[in-house]
């Protein structure tokens, strides 16, 4: 090889050495999309929305989020996953995309532990246990007592077979040691309006959307899903006080596609765990009846690992099957 040759090959392995850090330092150089597997308004929408905003302002660059609903949450999930891994791709992931759609559908379009990895742990949301006021239980104790007295008599409602609600009461159903009927709805607004109506009797619902009915008195809550109570409703009980050991939180984190750049992920959950650190964040996750939690991604992925065990349990105790 000729003296010339070999002179251009250690200049250009020296141009793009000095290239790659300044690269890492560059992430974001475009805008940045935030894939949220479900329709607008919901609260992983709400949760992404919020987090774009902040990312937007914190790193000067645009963080688009994007709606892909469909399957549960699986339509958008895959789109993330074959996208490019070029660190300007991100899912804003959910029990159902990362731990139990997986124990559901006999068909997966992506797979969940190899195609999509653990960036930011953004917020824990717990559900709330709510009952119409004419079951006539008061505590958590009175409704397992009155659906021990009468197997099969009362119904629940969830916003669909498979879903967190679902699953929720069926842990709750396995613990408690009761039988109770269900009935799966097209999403929370029409199961909480039959609920309010009395044509079913309990449900587990997400809280932002439950609490507003549960304020106003259409609703009794008798516990929270999270380990312990939440300050939107500090006087209800988690269920863990009556059932040890329950849990069945709804959470949201931030994804990538396998294969994205380690600078990429690691500028992003160091981002992010900055931003939920922030008053003005943490006081309005809170109003939602939001938890932020951040961390890193190697906590993130041990997390998702705990719930995916703990939710295929919960699907094989249950059943639930969906096609």
């Amino acid at each position: 090889m000729s003296r010339r040759r070999v002179l251009g090959l250690a200049v250009g392995a020296a141009v793009l050495a000095a290239a790659l850090p300044v690269a890492a330092q560059d992430w974001p150089a475009k805008p940045v999309r935030i894939v949220v597997p479900f329709a607008p308004g919901g609260t992983t929408d709400i949760t992404a929305r919020v987090i774009a905003e902040q990312l937007s302002t914190s790193l000067k660059q645009s963080f688009v989020v994007e709606n892909r609903a469909g399957a549960g949450g699986n339509v958008g999930a895959a789109e993330v996953a074959r996208a490019a891994p070029d660190g300007y791709t991100f899912l804003m992931g959910t029990p159902g995309t990362q731990a139990i759609n997986q124990f559901l559908y006999p068909k997966m379009p992506y797979d969940t532990s190899r195609d999509l990895v653990p960036v930011s742990f953004v917020v824990r949301v717990p559900n709330v246990l709510i009952v119409h006021p004419g079951v006539g239980a008061k505590t958590l104790a009175d409704l397992i007592r009155i659906a021990k007295s009468k197997p099969g008599a009362l119904s629940y409602g969830s916003p669909g077979s498979g879903s967190t609600g679902h699953l929720s009461t069926e842990l709750f159903k396995s613990r408690a040691g009761v039988f109770v009927v269900h009935i799966p709805y097209r999403g929370s607004g029409p199961m909480l309006l039959d609920l309010i109506a009395g044509q079913i009797q309990m449900a587990i619902d997400n809280l932002p959307s439950a609490i507003p009915h549960i304020r106003a008195g259409k609703l009794t809550a008798l516990g929270v899903t999270s380990e312990k109570p939440n300050p939107q409703l500090p006087d209800v009980p988690a269920i863990a006080t009556t059932l040890p050991g329950y849990a069945a939180e709804s959470w949201f984190v931030l994804v990538a596609p396998n294969g994205t750049p380690a600078s990429a992920i690691t500028r992003l959950s160091g981002e992010v765990d900055r931003i939920l650190k922030r008053p003005e964040v943490i006081e309005r996750f809170r109003g939602l009846g939001a938890d932020p939690v951040g961390g890193t991604p190697e906590q993130l992925g041990t997390f998702i690992a705990a719930e995916t065990r703990k939710w295929q349990q919960v699907v094989k105790a249950s059943g639930a099957k969906v096609d």
